[in-house]
């Protein structure tokens, strides 16, 4: 397997320039035509991460594969830096799989897209929208809308969300007189996180375990004025008519968020995976749970598309 550093020009209007890996599998050959998958890593996270292993895996199991930052963060650009947008982050994987369209080796018809976490919601959200998206695949995905309004155990009404609602129209204010406001996407201290869970997400970002420059694991506080209200489902009742796997961690939080999109999503095709003995955070980067949720997607993949 092979991969190489790219640049991607997004067409989304916003001059923005996307970094990127692809991955090529084994024996790679160029006047061939393969499947290809686009890997969008989690809220906070940057294609180095558990984005670009995921994408490394599937590419050693026969997919082309290509993990990229999102824009304003990482090392693509834009600016402020660091912003959350989840409009803009669903429209940063059809500019990738734009990207695709245009490499002859790529089977237009035979492109896929996957995530982890917030990455899964808008994977999910984009494959709505976007139908050059033939399957989805989702590794403890979150609605970033549905986690920030209603918490990481479903356990807060939506209204009860509106001071967060107003933290991020006064960040404007503020941003716009003072300066640029930040927030936290996972705890930055140990100390400061509420569960077992969570902290695994402050060392993964932290510490050893995972930690990487560009990742530095807050964002703008005026993106919650788009995430408050922001569903990655919107619509999925109609329009989400792909094959979708999601696979989930046994023992994860967020699982919420997978069962929420399997209710309503229009497909018939549709299946949970369960990775007994997992969290949340566990699917990021634990060798013995990632091989095992490459074991259901590369298979899915090879299969749907």
């Amino acid at each position: 397997m092979s991969q190489q550093k790219i640049s991607i020009n997004n067409g989304n209007g916003q001059g923005i320039t996307l970094s990127a890996i692809i991955n090529f599998p084994e024996r790679f050959d160029e006047n061939k035509q393969y499947a290809a998958v686009v890997v969008s890593h989690p809220g906070g996270g940057v294609k180095e991460q558990t984005a670009g292993l995921y994408a490394k895996k599937l590419a050693e199991k026969g997919l082309i594969t290509i993990a990229y930052d999102a824009s304003y963060q990482g090392e693509s650009t834009g600016e402020p830096r660091q912003l959350e947008n989840p409009y803009i982050r669903t429209e940063d994987v059809s500019a990738v799989v734009d990207y695709l369209t245009t490499l002859s080796y790529v089977d237009a018809e035979k492109i896929g897209a996957m995530g982890i976490c917030a990455g899964a919601g808008y994977t999910a959200n984009a494959a709505i929208n976007d139908h050059r998206i033939k399957a989805v695949g989702l590794v403890s995905a979150v609605n970033i809308g549905s986690m920030f309004r209603n918490g990481w155990e479903n356990n807060v009404k939506d209204a009860e969300a509106t001071p967060y609602l107003l933290a991020g129209v006064n960040a404007r204010t503020s941003d716009a007189k003072e300066g640029l406001q930040t927030m936290p996407l996972a705890p930055m201290k140990e100390e400061d996180a509420p569960n077992e869970e969570l902290r695994e997400a402050w060392e993964y970002y932290h510490t050893d375990r995972c930690q990487y420059p560009t990742a530095p694991g807050w964002a703008t506080l005026r993106s919650l004025t788009q995430i408050i209200t922001y569903d990655a489902y919107n619509k999925a009742e109609a329009f989400f008519t792909q094959p979708l796997l999601a696979i989930v961690g046994s023992v994860a939080g967020s699982a919420w968020m997978s069962d929420d999109l399997l209710k309503i999503a229009a497909t018939a095709d549709k299946k949970k995976y369960v990775i007994e003995g997992a969290n949340h955070m566990s699917l990021y980067d634990r060798e013995n749970y990632v091989n095992e949720a490459v074991s259901q997607l590369a298979p899915f993949f090879a299969e749907k598309l």
